[in-house]
């Protein structure tokens, strides 16, 4: 595996596969990975030539309360996971080389970014796709690859994707969990025990809420006060916000049709947890 820290780096590596007509798969991470993040990379080499992975914590997308300095980091353990799946070119730039002096440039994605996490947090995702723009031109891969935990994040990309026409193809990835049903994510490392534990809810309600969309359920409100009575049952979870909406539009629904996503976001501890589940209400 080879590690590239700067775009010129990447920029040649990208020049010789082309040149030797190999199709590129990128997986995008903020590193401190888990079997979540190594899904996305072994399905990029099962479907691509070569993958490349990027480790970037990118401030611009965390805002000024929230956890840049201690987001977890350990770039030889990651350096090792990554070359154990096989992948070709890890690039792990640092700040100035992604947003060197006098940088001035952003890319904002407005209606669905402006509920949920956007509401939440305001310009996450103008810094989530700005660093992906940037990310996208300097690989040049021809598939990228996310995880639908951050469902909200997947379909800013999409759209920015389409919007700009960007010649790369979003390849959506299922939620890894842990045997417990709890999503994957670095930010669980925060996580003390008995949280960890607590933690399990936010899987259980999302399951709650789905079987009774299909056990018949259509009234969005009924599901919703569900999914937030079966949290509230933990008392060291505390719940941010539940949603019901369109699963493409992410639209907030009255009636449920079609198909939709719950999304979650919750406090337990300090760490900050998100997920989803999608569901096909059934004809």
């Amino acid at each position: 595996m080879q590690v590239a820290k700067t775009v010129r780096e990447v920029r040649a590596w990208t020049k010789l596969a082309r040149a030797e007509e190999k199709t590129i798969g990128f997986v995008p991470t903020m590193g401190y990975f888990h079997e979540g993040h190594l899904s996305l990379m072994r399905r990029a080499k099962a479907e691509c030539d070569l993958c490349v992975v990027s480790l970037f914590v990118n401030p611009t997308q965390f805002g000024p309360s929230e956890d840049f300095q201690r987001y977890p980091r350990d770039f030889a353990r990651d350096a090792a996971m990554a070359e154990s799946v096989g992948v070709d070119l890890l690039f792990a730039p640092e700040v100035e080389e992604m947003y060197p002096e006098g940088y001035q440039t952003y890319v904002e994605v407005t209606q669905v970014t402006r509920r949920l996490e956007g509401a939440a947090r305001p310009g996450h995702f103008r810094g989530v796709a700005t660093v992906c723009t940037k990310l996208f031109h300097i690989v040049q891969a021809d598939r990228a690859y996310f995880g639908k935990k951050d469902y909200q994040q997947l379909k800013v990309i999409q759209r920015m994707v389409k919007d700009l026409n960007i010649p790369i193809e979003i390849v959506p990835c299922e939620t890894v969990r842990e045997p417990d049903g709890l999503a994957m994510s670095s930010r669980n490392v925060y996580l003390k025990p008995d949280e960890r534990e607590a933690a399990t809810v936010l899987y259980r309600a999302l399951c709650a809420g789905r079987d009774a969309i299909l056990a018949g359920e259509r009234d969005a409100k009924k599901v919703q006060t569900l999914v937030e009575h079966v949290i509230a049952t933990e008392p060291l979870v505390t719940t941010e916000y539940v949603d019901v909406a369109d699963a493409e539009t992410l639209e907030p629904l009255t009636d449920l049709r079609g198909e939709v996503v719950i999304s979650l976001a919750a406090r337990v501890g300090v760490a900050r947890l998100i997920d989803n589940i999608t569901v096909t209400v059934p004809d």
